[in-house]
């Protein structure tokens, strides 16, 4: 033990008037002289009860007097000016000669924000600086690496030494992660809480840092936390062997913000036909927390040229939703050849949903996806599959809003839009309006019971506007299709009324009158110089009223069939619905005009609202009965588990359905009376993973020689009582032996009209690191390849069938008879296949085929899809980063054939 020097040590003392005592005066002389020389003893524990003037800790401190203030020596401050806490397995020594405090083993050290953890901590008080670093366990291996976390920023180094004035670092062998990078360095030093400065430094997004898959190596960096890495010459390693890959500086963003603007490196790419290209080009600007926007270019050295523009936007509990708008300049060959072409496509996509606790009264949502018909064929950075395959793009805009009035009212604002990629035909409305007020029973009394046939008398009041255009895309928003445009609307007032007959039955009847206002109509006359009759357009209000009337009697029919409590079927349920309705529309051929035909004078009828918007006026009676018939069916049966008592339900048939009507005033030349039989139904089987639908047509008239339906029955005609003209079944079956089931969503092929299953094969954009497989499954240090060995390949399978046959005109044939697969499996912990494929058993052929791999290379992911037949015949190959960082680290290939 050391004692101090008395100098370097103050007691309190009260000095009091003494009184005169030799024996005391000596006695202090000798212990003031005593206590200035240094003495070395074996330390004696203090029994006495300490002063009161200051309590003693175990912390290291100075102990300064309170109101005696001595003139000649200054007490020395402490640089400890906050709570310091400290402990260690084996043992806290504080050293007072030297001024240190040591802690060994399992040793951690707290003061202000700064966590220190490591095998043994040496705090120096004179210096004001501390140093970290491992021990060696009993087999001379280093252990307990040191933990150094200030604020935010953490680092895992072989030693450390920092300066608590200064706030400077010397870190040797350091390991931190910022974001997705992890980062090492020989050496590192702290300039200050937000700059460090890095030598002989290796950083990556591999999970394992001392031996990562890849990493770029550097001898000089500037580290920023949660801001930036700027770095000096920079050399790519993959695999511990150097590559070609050098940079002369690099810079990546390392903002804790989600987004931020940056960028996007473009990818290579030839064809044969438009030369060499830049591919996915642009920038990505974060412009808020709502909202985004994603610039990217593709450019072909023949001058093709693509620009798309992306943006996501959102705003909690009110909206969310994305844009996409495409254009592509495709230039085919060279000018002078004769397979050249020049040709602009375009493709808009919005899709747009508001919260409805923003304002339940109203609700705004858009799903548009329309541009040219041949955009998905022919684009040059677009691998849409299932898109392809589709002929027709849809688009839905709407506006709803409920007034909260008495009777209540609705409003709806909607432009549709409907696009065939075949005939480029484009139907559009711009807009619909549609307005309704709620029922009003004007019968009912002050108590508020609606019962009887008075009393459930009610109306209302509808209203359909609608601005129609039909067109094509070469006069798509061109001034002849807003010149062809047809605009009309329609108010009707149903009233309507229900009750019960005899108990069991339900019956009902109804009223409605109509009245359309249309601003174009038209005139039919002959035109003997072209000898051909001219249809005139003539434009003015004009409108038509019609009404009817309808009635309808229902009920529903249970029915048991009971086999036993001992049976594995114990009873079956049926349940029928029959409907029987009568409808009657009157003659409106007020609205009818006679014109020639020809120059022999012959004369037909026209109506002047046809091809109107809302159709023309019946011109004959409509008096029609119609039946109906619909069905269920379901079973008990004795569960397999012997110790449940109920039995199981087991629904046998979902639905199976028959409807048909008889005209009382067919003339049996131009209208039979009997419509054919429509038989509908649909159930699922096997624990409801496979659906199965049906149908069938049945015609109960005869046909003759041309194919034309005749007023004979076919049974008296020599045949059945009913002759099937079509039918169809359809089979779709998902099955797997995934405990979570198949995720088969796929939607960017369902937004550009594909389908959401992979039957069609899968949209995967291959230019998109991030879109894998494998990029949602977390790391974690389970032995991945010894369990999945140890269980069952993980597979999935879709199976869909599909066989229609027609007998229309005595063809008796199938004409369609096809069956369509898709099957993924896990073929190894790290590898993963797919295929989608089908037969046409009609046409003798393939249907359309891709083959589909990927592989998990850690940090890196590979892919490979190829489509081998027919005219979207193509293969795509991909290997790149999957850190979203450093997304545009990537090779990507695809083949040159063209759409």
């Amino acid at each position: 033990m050391t004692c101090q020097k008395t100098s370097h040590n103050f007691t309190k003392i009260a000095f009091k008037p003494l009184h005169t005592n030799l024996f005391n005066i000596v006695l202090l002389s000798f212990f003031l002289t005593l206590g200035c020389g240094n003495l070395y003893s074996q330390e004696i524990k203090n029994k006495k009860k300490p002063l009161p003037a200051g309590k003693q800790t175990d912390k290291p401190q100075i102990v300064v007097g309170d109101t005696i203030k001595l003139d000649t020596v200054r007490a020395k401050k402490t640089f400890l000016d906050a709570p310091t806490k400290y402990k260690a397995k084996d043992y806290a020594k504080f050293d007072k000669k030297t001024n240190t405090l040591t802690l060994y083993n399992e040793a951690e050290l707290y003061y202000k924000d700064v966590e220190l953890k490591s095998g043994i901590i040496v705090l120096n008080t004179d210096k004001d600086e501390v140093y970290a670093g491992r021990i060696r366990d009993s087999a001379g291996v280093l252990i307990q690496y040191p933990n150094f976390k200030q604020g935010a920023s953490e680092v895992q180094p072989d030693s450390i030494r920092f300066n608590f004035k200064t706030k400077k670092a010397l870190i040797y062998n350091s390991r931190t992660e910022q974001g997705e990078f992890k980062i090492k360095a020989a050496v590192t030093k702290k300039e200050n809480d937000s700059v460090y400065f890095l030598r002989g430094a290796r950083f990556t997004t591999a999970k394992d840092i001392d031996n990562p898959e890849y990493y770029f190596r550097t001898n000089k960096v500037k580290f920023v936390p949660n801001k930036k890495v700027v770095v000096g010459t920079t050399q790519m390693v993959i695999a511990d062997v150097p590559t070609p890959l050098v940079l002369p500086f690099a810079f990546f963003p390392m903002s804790q913000e989600k987004s931020i603007s940056g960028i996007i490196i473009p990818s290579y790419n030839d064809s044969n036909t438009r030369g060499f290209s830049l591919q996915n080009m642009g920038y990505y600007f974060a412009l808020s927390e709502n909202y985004d926007l994603t610039v990217l270019g593709d450019y072909y050295t023949n001058g093709s040229y693509a620009m798309r523009f992306e943006s996501a936007y959102a705003e909690r509990y009110k909206y969310r939703g994305n844009v996409n708008i495409r254009f592509e300049n495709l230039i085919n060959s060279e000018r002078g050849y004769p397979d050249y072409s020049k040709e602009n496509i375009y493709n808009i996509q919005w899709s747009h949903a508001r919260d409805t606790k923003s304002n339940p009264n109203s609700s705004f949502s858009a799903s548009v996806n329309m541009g040219s018909s041949k955009y998905f064929k022919r684009s040059i950075n677009q691998a849409n599959v299932g898109s392809n395959l589709n002929n027709t793009l849809n688009s839905s805009i709407s506006y709803n809003r409920t007034f909260n009035t008495i009777p209540q009212a609705r409003i709806s604002l909607t432009a549709t839009h409907s696009q065939n990629t075949q005939t480029e035909e484009i139907q559009m409305t711009l807009p619909a309006l549609q307005a309704s007020v709620d029922r009003v029973y004007p019968f009912v009394g002050k108590d508020g019971v609606k019962k009887g046939f008075i009393k459930n008398i009610n109306l209302q009041y509808n209203l359909s506007g609608k601005n129609n255009f039909k067109t094509t895309d070469s006069l798509f928003f061109k001034p002849q299709m807003f010149k062809d445009a047809q605009i009309g609307m329609q108010h009707s007032i149903p009233i309507s009324t229900n009750f019960k007959i005899f108990k069991y039955f339900s019956a009902g009847a109804s009223t409605n009158y109509q009245e359309t206002w249309v601003t174009k109509t038209i005139d039919k006359n002959y035109d003997v110089d072209q000898s051909k009759v001219i249809d005139k357009t003539v434009n003015g209000f004009d409108a038509y009223r019609t009404y009817n009337f309808s009635t309808n009697l229902g009920t529903t029919i249970y029915g048991t069939f009971n086999f036993g409590s001992d049976k594995r079927i114990q009873s079956i349920r049926h349940v029928m619905r029959p409907t029987v309705t009568y409808s009657y529309t009157p003659s409106f051929d007020q609205y009818y005009n006679n014109y020639t035909v020809d120059a022999s004078g012959r004369i037909s009828t026209y109506s002047r609202f046809d091809g109107g918007i809302f159709g023309a006026p019946g011109k004959s009676n409509s008096n029609i009965v119609s039946f109906a018939l619909s069905n269920t069916f379901e079973a008990k049966v004795r569960d397999r588990d012997s110790t449940k008592t109920e039995p199981k339900k087991i629904m046998l048939l979902n639905n199976l359905n028959f409807s048909t009507s008889y005209n009382f005033n067919a003339d049996g030349v131009e209208t039979l009376a009997w419509q054919p039989v429509l038989v509908s139904g649909g159930t699922q089987l096997f624990d409801n993973k496979m659906n199965v639908n049906f149908g069938a047509t049945l015609d109960p008239y005869a046909i003759d020689n041309g194919g034309k339906r005749i007023d004979v029955y076919n049974i008296d005609n020599g045949g059945s009582l009913f002759r099937m003209t079509s039918a169809n079944v359809t089979l779709n079956y998902s099955f797997s032996n995934k405990g979570t089931g198949k995720d088969q969503e796929n939607k960017q092929s369902e937004r550009n009209g594909g389908r959401k299953d992979d039957l069609f094969g899968t949209n995967t954009d291959l230019n998109d690191s991030r879109n894998s497989q494998f990029a949602n499954e977390k790391d974690d240090d389970k032995d991945v390849i010894t369990e999945f060995f140890n269980s069952k390949i993980p597979w999935d399978m879709t199976m869909a069938y599909s066989l229609t046959y027609s007998n229309v005109n005595r063809e008796n044939k199938i004409t369609g008879n096809s069956i369509m697969i898709s099957a993924n499996m896990d073929i190894t912990p790290k590898w993963k296949g797919g295929i989608s494929t089908g037969y046409d058993l009609v046409q003798k052929g393939v249907t359309f085929t891709q083959f589909r791999f990927e592989r998990d290379l850690l940090s890196w992911r590979m892919a490979f899809n190829w489509s081998p037949l027919g005219v979207n015949s193509n293969w795509n190959f991909f290997i790149g980063i999957k850190s979203g960082m450093l997304s545009d680290i990537k090779w990507n290939k695809r083949s040159t054939s063209n759409r």
